[in-house]
């Protein structure tokens, strides 16, 4: 499919990407997080099989009802959840039971090495970004344990700013850092209603749309994708055949300004956890 945004089809300078579902399996690693835990539970706790899965369950829904503003502590917040969770007595377990999650948690949240390869090797021609929705302490908690910080040359939280995909001043904010025209931008990730319709708005080159499902494709939404592909790893070959080549190289990394906004901070991680890019 043609893009619907940008004539010169040799110009896409920058791709942005986001996180959760696109480059990082989120949901379905929150899922194998707490089967796995279930069974934890049950060996080393003793708790009953059942009992074991209906307290992940329970868990697993809760946390994904997370407040964008709680007054506790990330891991403060988390550990209650797991303690209304299980029922007495087994709800004494739930400190330890929190910290065997949290890694396995990001065990399964590891970005592939596939990705990883392919993001670096983009690197050697576009810009790269990060625009993930979220509030700012958990999404940094994300990029800071998945090491992912050094692979893009802007990171974007949603949290940290006054907007969210899909107003289009998040991808300005974007654009407008790297030091290219929004038509020079191609947009990849998961959601038609946040990164597709974002993309759109704000007048990009391209969208690419990378499906958790494609029974979600609704034939009604406009605007539609440009392109559909069925993972990241497919993103080099698509590239090669949709587009030229830019024709600039690069500018060096050492001419890219430092953002002035909070996400560039290091924040100390105090809020909750956000689910806002993975769904429910």
């Amino acid at each position: 499919m043609e893009s619907n945004h940008c004539d010169d089809r040799s110009g896409i300078r920058a791709i942005l990407f986001d996180l959760d579902n696109t480059l990082i399996a989120t949901r379905g690693a929150d899922k194998l997080a707490c089967n796995k835990m279930a069974e934890t539970i049950t060996q080393t706790y003793g708790v009953p099989t059942e009992i074991a899965k209906q307290s992940c369950k329970h868990f697993l829904q809760e946390f994904r009802k997370c407040p964008e503003h709680p007054s506790t502590h990330l891991d403060t917040w988390r550990h209650q959840l797991w303690y209304e969770a299980l029922p007495p007595p087994y709800n004494k377990f739930s400190d330890a039971i929190y910290q065997h999650w949290i890694h396995l948690r990001y065990n399964f949240l590891q970005m592939s090495q596939d990705i990883i390869n392919i993001l670096k090797k983009l690197r050697k021609t576009y810009l790269i970004g990060l625009i993930t929705n979220g509030p700012s302490k958990s999404q940094w908690e994300k990029i800071h344990k998945l090491n992912l910080k050094s692979l893009f040359d802007v990171i974007l939280v949603s949290g940290d700013l006054p907007w969210e995909k899909p107003d289009e001043k998040i991808f300005e904010t974007a654009y407008q850092y790297l030091g290219v025209r929004p038509e020079h931008c191609l947009m990849v990730g998961d959601k038609l209603e946040t990164d597709i319709l974002g993309g759109f708005q704000a007048r990009l080159g391209g969208t690419v749309w990378v499906p958790l499902n494609i029974n979600e494709m609704d034939s009604k939404f406009e605007p539609g994708p440009d392109f559909v592909i069925d993972n990241v790893t497919e993103l080099p070959k698509m590239l090669k055949n949709s587009y030229k080549q830019p024709k600039l190289r690069r500018k060096s990394r050492d001419n890219l300004r430092p953002y002035n906004l909070k996400s560039f901070s290091e924040p100390d991680f105090s809020d909750c956890n956000s689910n806002g890019s993975d769904g429910s």
